[in-house]
C-alpha cells in the first residue's frame, strides 16, 4: 500500500483543458496558488480531453507522463488544478508514488496558513474536515483491511469508522460554535442598525488589490502582498469623506474560479458583510488579461451567497500598469459606474471618494447653529469633523456657525448638545425628510393645540 509523504515542498502542476486548449492564465494563477501554500514549482504537464477519465482523470498515458516527470524533476508533491474524486487522488498517488492534491485540497491549505482569528480558524478547520470526510480511506494504509461481513472487521476498518465518528463529533462541534458566532454577530449588526451607517464592501478576485486599497483609504494597515488570499479575516474601519456620512467599509475575502463549495459554506456567515453592505466596491484587476472572466467569476459567487442584488460601483486598479489615465464612466442616468485607479500610486483615489460622495451624500444638511458661550465644545466638535464653512460673533458672547455635514451626524450633536439652528439666511427651520435637521423651536408642542 502506498504511504502518504509527511511532507513535499517540490511541486509538479497538472492542468488539462477538458474540451478547449489550456489558458496560460489559469497556468500562472495554479503556480501562484502553489507558491502561496509554499511548494516550489519544478515542472508543469498540460494535457486536453474530451471527458475527465473516470479512473485518474487525466487519463492513463497522462498519468504515466506524470509519474516519469515527478521522478525526473524530484517532485514531492503533484498538485492537479481541477476537483479530483477520492478514488481519482488514490489512483494517482498509487501511480506515481507521490502525494496528490487537487484544487480544493490546495486551497484549503492555504486558508488553513491564513487564517488568523478565531471564527477564521474554526470556517477553515470545517471546510477541512468536510472535505477529507470523503477521503479518510488513504490514511490508515499500515493497518490491515479485510473485507466487511460478520467475524471479518480488521483493526484498519475499525480505525476508519472510530475516525469518522470523531470528524463528525468535531463538525457538529464546530457548527455549534459556529452558529453562536453568527448570532453574536447578528445581535452587533442590530445594534449598528438602530443608528443607520452606510455600509461598503470591498469585493473582487483575489490579488485584485483590495486590501492595498483598504489601506490607503482608511490607514488601517491590514496586511497586503502580491500573492493569492494575502488577508482571509474580514476587516471593518470607519471612512470620513468631506460632507458625506460617516461610512463603514469592510475588507472581505478575495474570490477566485472553482472556488471549494466547503469554503463558500464555510465562510457564508463572514461574507454576509458583503450581503449586508449598502454597496459593493467591486475591486477590478485592470492588468489583468482575463478580467472579463474574473469579474463574471466574483459576481457568480455574489449570487451563491444572496449578494447580488447590492448595488456595484467597479473599481479598475493598477491602471499605472497599463498606462491608462485615471477617470470615472458613468452610465446614461449619468450615475458613477466605473472609476479607474491606481491604490498604489494614489492616482484617481480622489475621483473614487468623489463617487462615493455622489452615493452617499444625498443627507448632506447645511444649517446655522446657534451656540453659547458654554457649548465650546460642540463648536470644537464640529471644527475637528471640518464641518464649519463660516463663523461669526453672536451678541450674547457665543457663536453663530453656518455648517454642512451628514445630516444624520447634525442630528445627532444638536440633540446631545441641546443646539438650534436656522437655514442661512434667516429662513424658517426645515422639518426632518427635506435634508435638514428639525430644529427645537419647530418640534416644540402649539401652545393652542
Amino acid at each position: 500500500m502506498f504511504e502518504r509523504p509527511r511532507s513535499g515542498e517540490r511541486a509538479l502542476l497538472v492542468r488539462v483543458g477538458l474540451g478547449e486548449p489550456v489558458s496560460p492564465a489559469d497556468l500562472q494563477e495554479l503556480s501562484a496558488l502553489a507558491v502561496s501554500a509554499g511548494a516550489q514549482p519544478v515542472a508543469t504537464v498540460t494535457g486536453s480531453r474530451r471527458t475527465p477519465d473516470p479512473r485518474f482523470f487525466v487519463g492513463s498515458g497522462k498519468a504515466e507522463e506524470l509519474k516519469r516527470v515527478a521522478e525526473e524533476t524530484g517532485a514531492e508533491v503533484i498538485l492537479v488544478d481541477h476537483p479530483l474524486s477520492p478514488s481519482q487522488e488514490r489512483n494517482l498517488e498509487k501511480l506515481t508514488g507521490r502525494r496528490v492534491l487537487d484544487r480544493s485540497g490546495l486551497i484549503l491549505d492555504i486558508f488553513a496558513q491564513r487564517a488568523r482569528s478565531h471564527e477564521g480558524k474554526l470556517q477553515v478547520e470545517l471546510a477541512q474536515l468536510k472535505h477529507i470526510a470523503t477521503r479518510l480511506v488513504r490514511g490508515w494504509t499500515h493497518l490491515e483491511r479485510q473485507k466487511g461481513g460478520i467475524g471479518l472487521r480488521g483493526p484498519g476498518e475499525t480505525q476508519l469508522e472510530t475516525d469518522r465518528r470523531l470528524i463528525n463529533d468535531r463538525i457538529r462541534t464546530l457548527n455549534a460554535r459556529l452558529d453562536k458566532l453568527a448570532r453574536q454577530r447578528d445581535t452587533g449588526r442590530k445594534v449598528r442598525n438602530e443608528v443607520p451607517v452606510p455600509g461598503v464592501a470591498l469585493v473582487g478576485y483575489t490579488n485584485a488589490g483590495k486590501s492595498t486599497l483598504f489601506n490607503v483609504l482608511t490607514g488601517a494597515g491590514s496586511y497586503a502582498a502580491n500573492q493569492l488570499f494575502a488577508t482571509l479575516d474580514p476587516t471593518v474601519r470607519r471612512l470620513k469623506l468631506p460632507h458625506c456620512p460617516e461610512i463603514v467599509l469592510a475588507d472581505t475575502v478575495g474570490f477566485i474560479r472553482d472556488l471549494p463549495h466547503e469554503l463558500v459554506a464555510a465562510f457564508r456567515s463572514t461574507l454576509l458583510e458583503a450581503r449586508e453592505a449598502d454597496l459593493h466596491l467591486h475591486v477590478i484587476d485592470a492588468a489583468d488579461p482575463e478580467r472579463s472572466a474574473r469579474i463574471a467569476q466574483v459576481n457568480e459567487v455574489l449570487a451563491s451567497i444572496g449578494a447580488d442584488a447590492v448595488p456595484q460601483l467597479e473599481v479598475y486598479n493598477k491602471v499605472d500598469l497599463i498606462g491608462e489615465e485615471p477617470r470615472i464612466e458613468r452610465d446614461e442616468h449619468g450615475v458613477a459606474k466605473r472609476v479607474w485607479i491606481s491604490s498604489q500610486t494614489g492616482a484617481g483615489l480622489e475621483l473614487l471618494k468623489d463617487a462615493l460622495v455622489e452615493r452617499f451624500g444625498a443627507s448632506v444638511a447645511r444649517a446655522r447653529l446657534h451656540l453659547g458661550p458654554a457649548q465650546g465644545r460642540a463648536r470644537a466638535e464640529l471644527f475637528r469633523r471640518e464641518a464649519v464653512l463660516h463663523e461669526s460673533a453672536a451678541q450674547d458672547g457665543g457663536w453663530v456657525l453656518e455648517v454642512e455635514m451628514a445630516a444624520l451626524d447634525l442630528e445627532d450633536l444638536c440633540r446631545r448638545e441641546g443646539l438650534e439652528w436656522r437655514l442661512p439666511g434667516g429662513g424658517s427651520p426645515c422639518l426632518t425628510g427635506t435634508g435638514f435637521l428639525q430644529s427645537q423651536a419647530a418640534a416644540a408642542p402649539n401652545p393652542s393645540s
